[in-house]
């Protein structure tokens, strides 16, 4: 699949993958500030921004799609960042094609599978509300993103969760009516297979990730990355770093942007090819 992407800056490779409902405009801040040491990519992974859609939502195609981009642009080797979702694309591709990173930072995302959507668990379900949510949304009816706003108010209590996913409603200039960038009945679809990971109990000694350097920056509000979950990142990773950004929820990098910067770019300049 041939993804969106935006570019910028000068330096080694630095390819940035977003997470569930975002798209590459979320990280145009860190990206330019980080494009001073690196070249940028802000890629709109698949069913996500301006790239295409597909009814598949899985962690190996999005890693393949991320390999079909490195060879389209003639990048051998890069530094990968991942937030929620686009980590674990990025530990899946660490996993596959290890000699093909430089450098993998993954944020607020453990590698391994969240509980399944049956289950009584706080994510899950959060996701699967949101998704339902926006299946459900009559766009045809809607005139405005207030309207929208309000539709979505009793199934989305939270204005800021709210604000952030009508970022994907864009009127269209011809028709003049909403449309979702987001492909929501895939990811609607496919939400269990978003939810899924890697097995680390499948990892032997010799199948472990070490000849990279890997870090794994978690808000110390967030429930994404408890100590359970840093069990299982040591052992598909077994040198990874592991950092805490005090004072942040999952959205490390938008709601402490100047701690996360730092943390980013001490990993990222220490021992630099």
């Amino acid at each position: 699949m041939e993804l969106n992407y935006r570019e910028m800056g000068e330096g080694n490779p630095l390819i940035i993958l977003h997470g569930l409902y975002g798209s590459s405009d979320n990280w145009l801040n860190i990206g330019r500030r980080l494009s001073e040491n690196h070249h940028v990519y802000l890629v709109d992974q698949r069913n996500h921004g301006r790239s295409p859609h597909s009814n598949t939502h899985t962690y190996p195609a999005m890693r393949d799609d991320l390999l079909e981009l490195m060879y389209s642009l003639g990048i051998e080797r890069a530094n990968l960042l991942g937030h929620s979702m686009g980590g674990k694309t990025g530990v899946y591709f660490a996993v596959s094609y290890p000699e093909r990173v430089k450098k993998l930072v993954v944020v607020d995302i453990a590698p391994t599978g969240y509980p399944k959507l049956d289950e009584s668990n706080p994510q899950a379900l959060t996701h699967l509300n949101i998704t339902n949510a926006l299946y459900n949304l009559d766009i045809t009816r809607i005139k405005t993103l207030k309207d929208a706003d309000q539709a979505l108010a009793e199934s989305i209590p939270y204005q800021q969760v709210r604000q952030f996913l009508l970022k994907n409603l864009k009127k269209n200039k011809q028709t003049g009516q909403y449309q979702w960038l987001l492909n929501v009945s895939a990811i609607r679809d496919q939400l269990p297979a978003i939810m899924d990971g890697l097995d680390p109990e499948q990892f032997n000694e010799a199948d472990r990730i070490t000849s990279i350097p890997v870090m794994f920056v978690r808000g110390e509000k967030s429930p994404y990355v408890q100590e359970e979950h840093i069990r299982d990142i040591r052992k598909i990773f077994p040198q990874a770093r592991i950092e805490t950004v005090e004072g942040a929820g999952h959205w490390v990098h938008a709601e402490k942007t100047t701690e996360f910067l730092k943390v980013v770019r001490g990993f990222m300049e220490k021992e630099q090819e």
